[in-house]
């Protein structure tokens, strides 16, 4: 089977560069173990039953004889073998080198270590597969590029036709997904993510036994409120409907999905540019992948063709997914932002420089002016707030962007961008 290239790779290419080790880090089946092996030199396999009993047996005895093979040295599921981590950590103090192992393994399971292996384990966070790397985008869009030049932007067409968007946010970004043959078996990929997660991953996280019914109303309540700033508070009352549990016990249930990288909020943008009382600051509500939701809540793609509601919320969180893939080749964050008059963004692009986007999802032609119009309203504000604080003025806008669902990517006269997700790339 051919590799497909993923984001991630340059950025391994830099961790081993710059550390002795790098720890891949993301949920289940987004490839971490399979990008690792396209860099690693030698392997080692806890999961591979024929040589399991004695990998552990040495890995409990004499953790450093593991270490001898090859470098880069990839350990996948090394969680099998936590004592592994102290003899690599022990073995870049005394070697210096860097690019000298690569750790993979599920994240269904919380390891405790003695150290934390700062500065010379680094963690890289991987994603499920966006449209570029999918091959569903057609990649005519560099968002770098469009930051560093948007003056050679002159439009795109996106060869992604509305049926097929529908599908790859019910598909996901799973690599396993694309390698099945039939439409049927791609979808079930995201749905037996979701039962093993409910039903097996929540409970082994932490070796606290839990309600795998609860764990996934949970799950469909965030789903149900998925791209909204839906209070906690509204996430209890949905799941107390259902189930006599304490706050608490609801609060902790989220935090194993976090640490499963199934639930990832997306934080607020809070400039000054309104009074603080007046910003909103909560998370707004968001999923790893649209395809968790999507099985979650046991939807199917044809469902989305009368609730085009839903599937605008689902199709903001495909963009934030695709975005923070394509940012994080160079050192990108998202955000959002909203205040409670009305005003919003549903995405700020941040880089490290300073430079930023604003940015608005939407699924059609129809709704682009209005997005268009809170992207403008929000870099006036922000122009008015620096004519009165000369003394710390907020940057400007570098990019104000529109991304739709539909074919043909264009400038506006006012100066915002609107390019189809099936465009875009890194």
């Amino acid at each position: 089977m051919e590799y497909k290239k993923r984001i991630v790779d340059k950025l391994l290419d830099l961790k081993l560069e710059s550390f002795g080790a790098t720890l891949i880090k993301g949920p289940k089946g987004c490839g971490k173990t399979t990008s690792a092996k396209q860099i690693a030199k030698s392997v080692v396999e806890f999961q591979d039953e024929e040589v399991r009993d004695n990998l552990l047996a040495v890995a409990e005895t004499s953790p450093k004889q593991l270490l001898i093979g090859k470098r880069p040295r990839l350990f996948d599921e090394w969680q099998d073998a936590p004592k592994l981590w102290g003899a690599i950590r022990k073995d870049i103090d005394d070697s210096g080198l860097n690019g000298q192992y690569i750790l993979t393994g599920s994240s269904s399971r919380d390891v405790k270590t003695a150290h934390t292996g700062t500065m010379r384990i680094s963690q890289l966070q991987m994603y499920p597969m966006s449209l570029y790397e999918s091959e569903e985008s057609n990649g005519t869009v560099s968002l770098s590029a469009l930051f560093n030049a948007p003056d050679g932007f002159d439009g795109c067409k996106s060869d992604l036709e509305i049926e097929e968007l529908i599908f790859a946010i019910c598909r996901g970004g799973w690599p396993k997904a694309l390698t099945n043959t039939t439409p049927r078996s791609k979808l079930e990929i995201a749905k037996d993510l979701v039962h093993q997660t409910c039903y097996v991953d929540i409970s082994n996280i932490d070796h606290v036994k839990r309600n795998p019914r609860l764990a996934h109303t949970i799950l469909q309540s965030y789903s149900r409120n998925i791209s909204t700033l839906a209070s906690t508070g509204t996430i209890v009352a949905d799941v107390k409907a259902n189930f006599d549990v304490s706050d608490q016990t609801i609060y902790d249930y989220q935090q194993a999905l976090e640490k499963l990288f199934i639930i990832e909020d997306v934080e607020a943008w809070c400039p000054s540019i309104r009074s603080r009382s007046a910003i909103r600051s909560s998370n707004k509500r968001n999923l790893i992948d649209p395809s968790v939701a999507v099985a979650a809540l046991g939807l199917s793609p044809e469902y989305f063709n009368t609730d085009f509601k839903t599937l605008g919320f689902l199709f903001e969180s495909l963009c934030i997914r695709d975005l923070k893939a394509y940012s994080a080749a160079f050192d990108g964050t998202m955000s959002y932002y909203r205040d409670r008059y009305g005003l919003e963004a549903d995405g700020v692009l941040h880089l490290n420089d300073g430079r930023y986007a604003l940015l608005e999802f939407k699924l059609g032609e129809k709704e682009v002016e209005e997005g268009s119009a809170h992207l403008l309203e929000i870099e006036r504000l922000i122009a008015a707030f620096n004519r009165e604080e000369k003394q710390c003025p907020l940057r400007l806008p570098d990019l104000k962007i529109v991304i739709t669902g539909t074919q043909y990517g264009y400038r506006r006269q006012d100066g915002v961008f609107v390019i189809p997700i099936g465009c875009l790339k890194d």
